[in-house]
This record gives structure tokens, sequence and C-alpha cells, in this order.
């Protein structure tokens, strides 16, 4: 299968103009260095830039002739999702932004397009009754059970992202302090604190189980894989998954981002400020974190249903 997906790359790309595979290399090498873009979403930007370029080959066009109805037609032709659709609508116009800016006159054909109405879904997130059960699912008296419960209580602790987590280093948890510096979306640096609960775990996991798991070396992350390297999304994603099973949670409701939407709403929830909330999730606009405010009223909705007599 991969290497099906490899052989559609390479023809796509052959099939496209030196000019626009120059173009796309030097805006997504502008980007990564203005933005510090995570590199899936740099490849997402230049797969997609890719797509429309062979396309537009196919029509006697390049990138930079492209006209509104060429991109339109585009998009008409693909039949895509509409979050996939509006993903590649920012990625061009994100790339002819850049082309506005370094060539005097050039016109940008994506001003006039509409953009795709997006259905808005709420984070989903867990009982607090749920998350307890989660947390205490891995055996504590082995080594991987040591590591799995500490990165459940530092993921929910601390409200994380999953590349955040798997991806902290050992020098990034001040124990003394109580806080992590996470490097988080395009690079930035923020602290966030760590519980008491979530700290004596992790000091419970450095003490008798990552010794053994680093295997005489100096790794440089967290948390460690039985081969003594640092753990990846899919690792984390996998034993989540395991433990939502083991204490009764479906599959569907779980995922590693649910418990950083839990962090949220349970915070939200015992009052905590969004302003505050902002800051601890990482978010650069208070508007993303105000989606959870609306996680928050749905809940009370449903407790007033359920137990007021005229609900």
């Amino acid at each position: 299968m991969a290497s099906i997906v490899r052989m559609e790359k390479e023809m796509i790309r052959d099939s496209i103009a030196e000019a626009d595979r120059r173009s796309i290399a030097a805006f997504v090498e502008r980007v990564w260095s203005e933005d510090g873009l995570a590199d899936r979403t740099l490849e997402a930007y230049r797969r997609d830039l890719e797509s429309l370029a062979a396309w537009l080959a196919s029509h006697g066009r390049e990138l930079a002739t492209a006209r509104r109805e060429d991109i339109s037609a585009y998009h008409g032709s693909q039949a895509v999702a509409v979050r996939s659709l509006a993903r590649r609508q920012s990625a061009f116009r994100r790339y002819y932004a850049f082309r506005v800016r370094n060539e005097p006159g050039f016109a940008d054909p994506t001003l006039l397009i509409e953009r795709p109405k997006l259905p808005r879904s709420l984070p989903k997130a867990l009982a607090e009754r749920e998350i307890d059960g989660l947390l205490q699912a891995p055996d504590s008296t082995t080594m991987l059970g040591l590591r799995d419960r500490a990165m459940l209580e530092l993921m929910y602790a601390s409200g994380l992202r999953v590349s955040e987590l798997v991806e902290l280093p050992l020098a990034a948890l001040n124990s003394r302090q109580g806080v992590l510096r996470v490097t988080g979306k395009g690079g930035k640096d923020r602290l966030v604190p760590v519980g008491e609960e979530a700290l004596a775990h992790i000091g419970k996991y450095l003490a008798d189980a990552r010794p053994a798991l680093a295997k005489g070396r100096q790794p440089a992350a967290l948390f460690l894989s039985q081969r003594g390297e640092g753990m990846t999304r899919q690792m984390f994603w996998t034993l989540v998954k395991r433990y939502a099973l083991r204490i009764g949670i479906h599959p569907k409701r779980i995922s590693p981002h649910v418990l950083r939407h839990s962090f949220a709403t349970h915070l939200l929830n015992h009052g905590a400020d969004l302003r505050a909330l902002q800051m601890l999730l990482g978010h650069s606009s208070l508007s993303t974190t105000q989606i959870y405010t609306l996680v928050a009223k749905e809940g009370l909705k449903r407790l007033h249903a359920q137990h007021h007599p005229r609900g």
C-alpha cells in the first residue's frame, strides 16, 4: 500500500511544471522558516499544491497563470469531504498570498472564492468518574504500567497535546517547582503547572521504571518505549485505547486528544478563568478556547434535563 501511494506521488510530481515545483518548494521553505509549522502540516501543504499543479498542467496551465475559474473547477472535480476542501483552500490562499508578497502585480486567483461552511462540532470530553477509571487502569506494579499511569496523569493534569506529551524531553520537567516547559505549535514555549498527583506518579516512573527502560543510556525523551527510545503518537494512541476498553469505554469515545478536551472542560466546570485556560492550552486565539464554554453549557443542559422535574 505504501509503495502504491509513493508511486502516485511520484507520478503527480512528474506531471508538474518545473516552475511550479520550484515555487512550491520555495513556499514550503518560507512558511517553515517564518511560522515553524509541523512537518505534517508542511507535507499537507505540499501535497495539496502539487495536486492542484498537476490538475492545472493537464489543462494547459500553471500555478502562476491559474484563474479563479480554474481553482473553482479544480475544487469541483475533487470528491472530498468539506473539511478536506477547507484545508485545501487554506493551503491555496496561503500560497497565493506568498506570491502576492513576493511578486509585484501578481493577481491572487483565490480572493473571491467562497469558503466552505464547516459543521460546528464540539470537543468530546469524558465524565470525571470515567477519567478516574482511565487513570487507574494501568498496572502500576510493572514498569510499563508506571510509565503509562504517569503519561495519562500528566496529560490530564496539564492539558497537553499528544505531540507535546510524547516529545517532552526529560529536561522540560522541573519537579521542585511543579512546572513543565512545553514547546507547542509554531515552536512557542509555555510553562504549565503539574499537579501533585501527576508529579507523584512521574516521580515513581523516574525512580522505578525509566532507568530500566533507558538500558544504561541517556535518552533525551522523558517517556521511553521498551526499546529505550521516545514514545510515538501511535504508541500512546494504542495504550489509551487499550485502557479505555479495559474499563468499558467504547473506542469511538476515546482518543488521546479527548484527555486534553476533558482537562479543559473540567477546569471550566470548576470555575476556571477562560484567559487562564487559553494560556494553559497554548491557544493563540481566545476564540479557540471559547468552544469549551459551549461544551460546559451542553453538559449543564443535559444535567437539567435529567434531574429537573420539568426538564
